[in-house]
């Protein structure tokens, strides 16, 4: 069934892809094609269908937390998880940071670029990069139904964890109740992931033609090499660097690890949010890779929340671009200063789409490189972010393998 689910999403991608192009090529803007199909019917589709997936995403991380500090016989086996979970998330979002500056700066993609102007509707919700003591206090939610109405997947996790281990502190009747009671719920929970999973191809399909109908075209010839250079650091992330790490690892045959997260690819390159594909991983953990539902419960909502290589190589190429575009040139202590201000903004990123934007332009702001380049930004934020949003997932994928290689819960 997983397969021809697979199958089914890969196969609604390309018709999708294809349906937009040619709709793009062919219909009139304001014919009925792109108005009435497109931006009413299919747009409508893929919105209901991302929305059904975000229904269950926040249930699902606190639920399948607390069933997973639940079943563990020894409640310090998650501080060794912690650890080593966050540790890896942060190493790999570091070296993604590392290449992305090498690559950008060897291949200088802004040189002659059209920057054109400024998005006026675009504004500024950060106006400095995040402070680290503040996000550490962000974590403990002053009101819990604000986290989930908020979707702060790091609160959500707090809550998760706190209430695992004083359900575990009970008395032992009451403590096995709870317990039980948790792992119905989140039996509950797989088998509507299951119900929305298969209706997947119709939303991606649905996502894909809109996106394909109202890409535009120009703006992204007019700095080709800058989408390039993106693409190229997230190509090889994905299908060479991703996969050799695992190998190194775990001993994974690399062709089978992507052939095992295609599934999750798609899905993520489909709905662009790293939030609304977790489902998606964590079947993909579980069902495919094997991984305990235990360290993937507690992992993946936290690589939702941190772990963001995508974005971090999304910003680094950006500002990188922005400069060249300028004729500006980033000296050492300056590429440091992009270096850390993209790990903290990478981490305070929200996962849904278009999130890296309003974080670029912070990261544009504080190494005083000109906002007005932010029109161009916007115009193939459309392409890359999405493609971002692959590594993103799959950089959870692989932190997870990693991890239940080494522990066992």
């Amino acid at each position: 069934m997983d397969n021809r689910l697979a199958s089914h999403i890969l196969i609604a991608l390309i018709i999708g892809l294809v349906f937009g192009g040619v709709v793009q090529a062919f219909a009139a803007p304001d014919g009925f094609l792109q108005t009435v199909v497109i931006t009413n019917t299919f747009g409508t589709g893929g919105t209901l269908f991302v929305a059904m997936i975000k229904l269950v995403v926040m249930p699902l991380i606190f639920i399948s937390i607390v069933n997973a500090v639940c079943t563990l016989e020894d409640i310090g086996q998650f501080g060794r998880l912690g650890v080593l979970t966050f540790g890896l998330y942060l190493v790999n979002t570091v070296v993604a940071i590392v290449a992305a500056i090498f690559v950008a700066s060897l291949w200088r993609p802004g040189l002659g670029a059209d920057l054109g102007l400024a998005d006026p509707s675009v504004t500024l919700s950060l106006e400095e990069p995040p402070s680290l003591l503040a996000m550490v206090v962000n974590i403990v939610p002053v009101n819990p139904f604000q986290a989930f109405a908020e979707g702060d997947i790091l609160q959500i996790l707090f809550m998760a964890l706190i209430t695992g281990v004083a359900i575990k502190k009970l008395d032992k009747p009451d403590s096995v109740r709870a317990s039980n009671a948790f792992a119905v719920a989140n039996n509950v929970m797989m088998k509507l992931v299951t119900m929305v999973m298969s209706l997947a191809p119709w939303g991606v399909f649905f996502l894909t033609a809109k996106l394909a109908a109202t890409l535009d075209m120009n703006s992204i010839l007019s700095v080709l090499s800058y989408v390039g250079t993106a693409l190229l650091v997230i190509l090889f992330w994905l299908f060479v660097f991703y996969p050799l790490v695992v190998f190194l690892t775990t001993g994974r045959n690399p062709l089978d690890f992507i052939r095992k997260t295609r599934e999750q690819m798609i899905f993520a390159l489909s709905t662009a949010s790293s939030n609304a594909t977790i489902p998606v991983t964590l079947r993909t953990l579980t069902d495919k890779l094997n991984v305990s539902s235990r360290i993937a419960g507690f992992s993946v909502p936290l690589g939702a929340t941190m772990n963001m290589s995508g974005a971090a190589i999304y910003m680094v190429v950006a500002c990188i671009f922005v400069a060249d575009a300028y004729g500006l040139t980033l000296n050492r202590v300056e590429l440091i200063d992009l270096g850390f201000t993209a790990l903290l903004l990478a981490i305070a990123t929200g996962g849904i789409p278009g999130g890296a934007i309003v974080t670029i332009g912070v990261l544009l702001n504080t190494l005083g490189l000109p906002l007005e380049a932010m029109g161009i930004i916007i115009a193939v934020d459309r392409i890359l972010d999405p493609a971002c949003t692959v590594v993103n997932v799959t950089g959870d994928t692989v932190v997870c393998t990693i991890v239940s290689h080494r522990i066992t819960l």
